[in-house]
């Protein structure tokens, strides 16, 4: 008797065990599905070492539209190492961190699950600081240590007792435009849909953004065109979303206050159907459009440096051999920023390439409704609009209807 109750209690005792380890089980499960924990493999980590840092507290901070908010933090040990591991973004998009002891700060951004290494020292952990991990977060200590020169130039005309209150200001005022001069033409231009440049876009001097997206025309055309690349590559993101908005304020904000004349006689006005505009050819000759009224016209509003433009000239260049000798005409307008890339990329082109410099904030582009690119138009024989490019499922059979 005394041993079958012994075997009972041994076997209600498994069963708790079992029982419980099953409750641990479901309880993981749950924690990891529902709260979104994934395993170690499917983060992404900070990892690395601030040296002569021991007892500090060392941030990681995410820069969000909302502002920044702390992801983590770590009191440094006396070697000065850390290990941050992040869920992934459930975003498509960049997103941007930065680590901070202090006022001392490190830019990075994190593109994918990939693991980020910083070695610093905590003297110079702003300015002297090593990061692995992607080109996009090293090209963003360029700019950070261009923005930290920039500011040491000003301490050092601050202090500068030869010169006049006005001529500090002037000095100051050619020191901006030449740190942005050099942020448009070696980060933005370059590539306009990298992290790096969203990143440039957003410098701040003296606690004032250095772009002006609100009422400076040209400032408007790069925040455009680096929003149109991230539509592109972003579609839906929330960061895309908010650079969309932001460039389409400025456009509205600085178009121009009279109201915009076409050049277009009265007679000419009752005998087309589209709004006559020229502008000019590689070799610098005006084409207008109206100079293809006998053509059946694709007019494509477009970017070289779109991402998916290399693709796009392909199809173009089927439909040009396919239709030309029929009476397809391809009229393409580029809104690129940098001339000479322009230029660069168009020169092999077979069909008629123009350069509006204006971008986006040409009249011409606003009143053709040229939000996003690309955008295109199919114009029949004798300039008569047909269609604008979403409105046209099938753009070969809406060009043979119109052939």
């Amino acid at each position: 008797m005394r041993k079958r109750k012994a075997q009972q209690t041994n076997q209600a005792i498994m069963r708790g065990v079992i029982a419980m380890a099953l409750i641990v089980l479901v309880v993981c499960y749950l924690f990891l599905t529902l709260v979104g924990c994934s395993p170690a493999g499917e983060r992404f980590h900070v990892q690395g070492r601030i040296s002569g840092a021991e007892d500090s507290i060392l941030v990681l901070e995410a820069m969000t539209l909302n502002g920044v908010q702390a992801v983590d933090s770590v009191r440094l040990t006396d070697a000065g190492d850390f290990d941050f591991a992040m869920l992934p973004d459930t975003s498509s998009a960049p997103e941007f961190y930065r680590l901070r002891i202090g006022s001392q700060v490190i830019n990075f951004v994190v593109d994918s699950l990939e693991e980020i290494t910083v070695q610093a020292l905590m003297q110079q952990m702003a300015s002297g600081y090593e990061i692995q991990g992607n080109e996009a977060s090293r090209t963003m200590k360029t700019i950070s240590l261009l923005n930290i020169q920039l500011q040491q130039q000003f301490a050092a005309l601050d202090k500068d007792a030869s010169l006049s209150a006005l001529e500090k200001m002037e000095r100051a005022r050619v020191l901006v435009n030449d740190y942005k001069r050099t942020l448009k033409r070696d980060f933005i231009l370059t590539d306009p849909a990298s992290p790096a440049a969203y990143f440039a876009l957003f410098q701040t001097v003296g606690g004032q953004m250095l772009f002006n997206p609100e009422s400076d025309r040209d400032d408007v055309q790069y925040f455009a065109a680096v929003a149109t690349q991230w539509e592109q590559l972003y579609p839906g993101a929330l960061r895309t979303e908010n650079l969309r908005n932001i460039a389409m304020r400025g456009i509205r904000n600085t178009r121009p206050p009279r109201p915009i004349e076409i050049q277009i006689d009265s007679d000419k006005v009752r005998e087309i159907g589209i709004i006559d505009f020229g502008f000019k050819d590689i070799s610098g000759q005006e084409r207008r459009l109206t100079d293809y009224a006998q053509n059946v016209i694709l007019l494509d509003f477009t970017a070289y440096s779109l991402p998916a433009s290399q693709q796009r000239n392909i199809e173009l260049r089927e439909l040009y051999a396919k239709y030309h000798s029929r009476g397809l005409e391809i009229y393409q307008v580029s809104l690129d920023l940098d001339e000479h890339y322009w230029k660069t990329m168009c020169d092999q082109l077979p069909w008629v390439c123009v350069h509006c410099p204006e971008g986006f904030a040409n009249d011409m582009v606003q009143l053709y409704s040229v939000t996003a690119i690309p955008t295109y138009f199919l114009i029949g024989r004798g300039s008569e609009l047909k269609a604008r490019g979403e409105d046209i499922p099938n753009i070969q059979k809406a060009i043979e209807h119109e052939l």
